[in-house]
């Protein structure tokens, strides 16, 4: 009877050990899955954006801006040296007020927030991830990822082997995302309120990482 009960007892801890390691190991592999296809719902036009670089600043025109959101603002460096094409676009759809209004679709804790989609102007939660100004951008890939650095998403490779980028779709990095470096084109860093961006990865979302409750970019402008 003694052997029953220790077989009986060991064969429990077993179960319930076993039962803890596949659920660590599935969410684990659930967030690996979400970081490696970050990009993969994005615009599906391919004609690749002309951007003059060589016109000169205007008067209110820098390489640092504003993002004023719902939740707070961002100071954010752009590095023109480094990715002149794509500060020139992402000036240009600040200038035109392209990014007021919009919202951060995709958040990951530990990983980063997304925006910059039109679609997310329209109700239809299932298109968020897939618009954009109807272009993309020639791959400029240089920097590392770090703590708040300003990226572009873009289509996966099977799809985009040139590793152009979206138009205007950009995320933030948050955490660990140096799985990345290589890969997506980064092209600038939060320097003042990367606290806002921890407040907008941790808010309530779908099961698509979407916020449930929507987190709005009031307004992007040129900092004086």
């Amino acid at each position: 009877m003694k052997k029953i009960k220790y077989y009986s007892f060991l064969t429990f801890v077993i179960f319930i050990t076993g039962m803890f390691s596949m659920s660590c190991g599935e969410k684990k592999t659930d967030i690996t899955q979400k970081n490696d296809n970050v990009n993969q719902k994005q615009m599906t036009t391919n004609t690749t954006q002309k951007v003059d670089t060589t016109q000169p600043l205007t008067e209110n025109e820098s390489d640092t801006v504003i993002m004023e959101t719902s939740m707070g603002s961002m100071t954010i460096e752009l590095y023109s040296k480094d990715a002149p094409l794509h500060v020139a676009n992402f000036k240009k759809l600040v200038k035109d007020g392209f990014y007021d209004g919009l919202l951060f679709h995709r958040v990951i804790p530990g990983f980063m927030i997304q925006g910059g989609d039109p679609n997310t102007k329209s109700g239809d939660r299932s298109t968020y991830g897939q618009g954009g100004p109807g272009y993309t951008i020639p791959a400029e890939i240089k920097l590392k990822h770090e703590m708040g650095s300003l990226a572009a998403a873009r289509l996966g490779d099977a799809a985009n082997p040139k590793r152009e980028s979206s138009g205007s779709q950009f995320y933030i990095v948050t955490g660990n995302a140096s799985h990345l470096d290589g890969q997506y084109t980064v092209y600038g860093k939060v320097i003042k309120g990367i606290d806002i961006a921890h407040k907008i990865e941790n808010v309530k979302r779908d099961a698509m990482d979407d916020p449930i409750d929507k987190v709005v970019i009031t307004k992007v402008s040129f900092a004086r």
